[in-house]
């Protein structure tokens, strides 16, 4: 027995070297990295205690297993689509997540989260005199240059007192360590700080990644922030159950999929300003039901493009008549216009006496020092030493008469620029600050399988409650790609970290959802918006178009595959094929020698509107404004289809696999929507867009295949495009024939690939769609399905001729329109007449 122990003991010894040899090993590394205290060695020199407890359990990983969850992360951010937009670029690039978290422990979050929250409550007061009393101008407190200076001062919303009494719901701060060990605050976030939902996602990829290295660091969940967050806003309103919007600028924003992924988490509704009209003293949302009242807006959108009547005229983003609805007290937006006013670095040096003046406190957070050149000391301090300052802008990014985004470092520049620059701040110095140069700390990342230290700025986020200022515990953490970078954006070459508060002690596990006992059941179908009724509906026409499409290309693909030395190019039914991808865009090909250019053409072309990758792409864009309506399955296949279609193949057989694969994952996608969306108005437009688009394919297929000379050959393949080749061997004993396959195709009611079916179907929900008008006739797009549905019900397969389909296939189209007109419209027609009574 001792012998087996000293041998089992001996083999745990050996497990557990290499583990503790590459922490030795990490730890020699990091320690000797030249410069300042980092995240990871304290100012003692040691390692901090939560940094070590992580690097071992790390270190008891094999590098295998490292790189495997390293993938997996990877992974679900690419299936996800959890994408960004760098600032000037139109295409999105995937989320660069750092595989390492950033690590604080509880005390030296406790000292950190004091500061937040005094400094977010002395910028409330000080928004509260600005845009109020206006004591602090009057007495010199702080100069007027430097408020009426920014942009941000809207004067438009002096004297307004904000609905729910607060200027400020959502603040943030950008925080570093510096040399010292102690937290600077580098900027101040108050017009609408983002990051919040980057910093959910963070949460999410990594927990999942390293779950039981997350669970056993004791890491302080972030719900119950969010949960205090979503509850204060429904305090603000004057109802007890409020609707809360999330106002986005749209798909082009640079952090569209953030605002997307909290409107989904909190549960409020995504809108833009096309979403909301002014009816009243009101804001209402446009929905398919009519307006409905908006009581919350939580805004992602900057204060001067909120309101064309009374600020930017030339804005679209925002909702005419906004500000007068503000004054009367009709909505609260969170955060009130104008509360962008103190992120100008103008106000930096003049916090620590406001502070003092307003809550009779000392800062606790001190920020970097700041001179404002608009004051004349501090304009000869920073004209007299330039070379040790960074300049900024005082009330933006970029540095005037600089094409940079970003702070000049005069000592840097040669000297012609740095006299430019020393003439700019002296005749104009109220645009300038300049601000002490400060080194970042350094959090451990992972690069080529070893520890490396970056620099890093952390967003720290609070929320306005009725008990005080909630600070989420962890936050936005970015991180620069150069050890000595001294100004972090997220730019190229940076990165972005989940930021790990740890305890000592067990956390217990939170969520968004309330105890069952407090929550009154209710089952109604929810509001949506008209905007998002009309991506609903085109989602499903380009999902149906893509299989009709992609159905196609496997017919053609599949007759050249088969036939004997390409004997099938002449037969009529391929030839039907090709024109019909022609006529549809997805290929210019007409040869008749050559059908594989064809439908390699029409299968993965960049250029052709109507190939299948472009209308998979354009069920992408489409689904991408849909982001907070689509399960996270349903926005993984439609990644997956992206992927595959753009992987290029050359061979009959590879692109008739791609196709059948992606035609089962267009299945899938209609099972999701079938199985998983609430039976809402929703579900009804996506499901509107795909029997539409569904039924004018089928007439046109139709018309080509089922014509009145229609051999067998081409009636086959009509069942083959239309899905029924089954079904019709099961009716009948006897190859296609003309009438029969017209009526299975066409005309059959109970078959669910029919024309007639798809016109039951659009039927029964364009019956079930609420009224818009109050006159009680029937309205046009119900009055042309009805009609519809009538000419089917009463039409016979032997009468049917490619005239009769010809008006059929136009009946369709007129009645897919009506739907558009009636529901959804756009341009001078958005702002139609709506059912005004009984506003919700």
């Amino acid at each position: 027995m001792s012998g087996q122990g000293t041998s089992q003991g001996n083999n745990q010894e050996s497990r557990a070297r290499p583990g503790q040899r590459r922490m030795a090993q990490w730890s020699r590394d990091y320690a000797r990295l030249p410069g300042i205290p980092d995240e990871y060695i304290g100012p003692d020199g040691a390692p901090r205690p939560a940094w070590s407890r992580f690097f071992d359990a790390f270190a008891g990983l094999s590098p295998v297993d490292i790189e495997r969850r390293f993938a997996s992360a990877d992974r679900h951010l690419r299936e996800a689509g959890v994408t960004y937009r760098a600032p000037g670029e139109t295409a999105d690039r995937l989320w660069p997540l750092s595989h390492l978290p950033l690590i604080i422990d509880e005390a030296d979050w406790r000292q950190l989260t004091t500061g937040i929250a005094q400094r977010a409550q002395l910028l409330e007061m000080v928004l509260r005199d600005l845009y109020g009393e206006g004591r602090l101008v009057a007495d010199s407190a702080v100069p007027a240059a430097a408020i009426a200076g920014s942009s941000e001062y809207l004067r438009a919303v002096c004297g307004v007192k904000p609905p729910g009494n607060r200027y400020l719901h959502f603040y943030a701060a950008d925080v570093g360590r510096g040399p010292d060990g102690r937290w600077w605050v580098l900027n101040d976030r108050t017009q609408a700080p983002s990051g919040a939902g980057y910093a959910l996602e963070n949460r999410l990829v990594l927990s999942r990644a390293f779950s039981s290295l997350y669970n056993s660091m004791n890491v302080e969940r972030v719900a119950p922030f969010f949960e205090a967050f979503r509850e204060s806003l429904r305090a603000s309103a004057d109802r007890d159950e409020p609707r809360i919007g999330l106002l986005t600028p749209g798909v082009f924003s640079e952090t569209y999929f953030e605002h997307a992924t909290l409107a989904r988490y909190l549960g409020f509704l995504l809108v833009e300003g096309d979403d909301l009209a002014v009816s009243g003293d009101r804001i209402h949302i446009r929905t398919v039901a009519g307006l409905k009242r908006l009581d919350v807006l939580l805004r992602r959108v900057d204060s001067n493009f909120l309101d064309p009547l009374e600020l930017d005229a030339s804005s679209h983003l925002g909702v005419p008549g906004l500000i007068d609805v503000l004054r009367k007290d009709g909505v609260v937006v969170a955060n009130m216009p104008g509360s962008g006013v103190l992120e100008a670095r103008a106000l930096l040096g003049f916090l620590p006496s406001l502070c003092r003046r307003l809550l009779g406190e000392t800062l606790i957070m001190p920020h970097i020092a700041t001179w404002w050149c608009g004051q004349k000391s501090a304009r000869d301090e920073v004209l007299s030493r330039i070379e040790d300052f960074a300049i900024e802008g005082a009330y933006g990014r970029a540095v005037p008469g600089f094409s940079n985004h970003g702070p000049v470092l005069a000592g840097e520049l040669p000297p012609a620029e740095r006299d430019r620059l020393r003439q700019a701040i002296t005749d104009r110095g109220i645009d300038y600050v300049g601000q002490e140069l400060v080194r970042l700390s350094t959090t451990p990342v992972w690069e080529d399988g070893r520890i490396t230290p970056r620099p890093f700025v952390l967003r720290v986020f609070a929320a306005a409650t009725p008990n005080g200022w909630t600070i989420m515990p962890g936050g936005f953490c970015r991180i620069a790609e150069q050890p000595d970078a001294r100004a972090v954006s997220m730019g190229d070459g940076a990165r972005s970290a989940d930021v790990w508060v740890v305890s000592d002690k067990a956390v217990a596990s939170s969520t968004l959802l309330p105890a069952a006992d407090t929550v009154r059941i209710r089952r109604i179908a929810g509001v949506v918006p008209s905007r998002a009724a009309d991506n609903l509906f085109w989602l499903g026409r380009y999902l149906e178009r893509a299989e009709a499409t992609l159905r196609l290309i496997r017919a053609l693909g599949t007759s050249t595959r088969n036939s004997a030395n390409g004997a099938s190019a002449a037969l009529p039914s391929v030839e039907r094929i090709q024109r019909i991808l022609v006529s549809w865009g997805a290929t210019s090909q007409t040869t008749r020698t050559n059908p594989a250019r064809v439908i390699a053409e029409a299968l993965q072309s960049e250029q052709k509107f109507g190939s299948a990758l472009s209308l998979v792409r354009s069920v992408q864009r489409t689904a991408s404004s849909l982001r907070e309506r689509l399960s996270p399955d349903a926005w993984q296949i439609i990644t997956e289809m992206v992927e595959r279609l753009a992987l290029q193949v050359d061979d009959d057989d590879s692109i008739v696999s791609a196709a059948e694969l992606t035609l089962q994952e267009l299945a899938s996608i209609a099972g999701l929507a079938q199985e998983n969306m609430n039976r809402a108005a929703g579900w009804r437009f996506l499901d509107m867009g795909r029997r539409a688009e569904r039924a004018i394919n089928t007439v046109r297929f139709a018309r080509q295949f089922a014509y009145d000379e229609a051999g067998e050959e081409d009636l086959d393949m009509l069942l083959t495009l239309v899905d029924c080749q089954i079904t019709y061997r099961s009716r009948y004993l006897v190859g296609p024939a003309l009438a029969p396959v017209r009526d299975l195709a066409v005309l059959d009611p109970y078959n669910p690939r029919s024309v007639a079916f798809q016109v039951a179907a659009l039927n029964d929900h364009i019956a079930a769609l609420p009224s818009l008008k109050e006159y009680g006739l029937i309205e046009r797009p119900q009055r042309l399905a009805v009609a519809l549905q009538a000419t089917l019900t009463t039409a016979e397969a032997a009468t049917l001729d490619v005239t009769s389909l010809f008006s059929l296939e136009q009946a369709l189209l007129n009645l897919a329109d009506a739907v558009g007109q009636h529901y959804f419209p756009h341009g001078p027609h958005a702002s139609r007449p709506e059912k005004l009574t009984g506003l919700a």
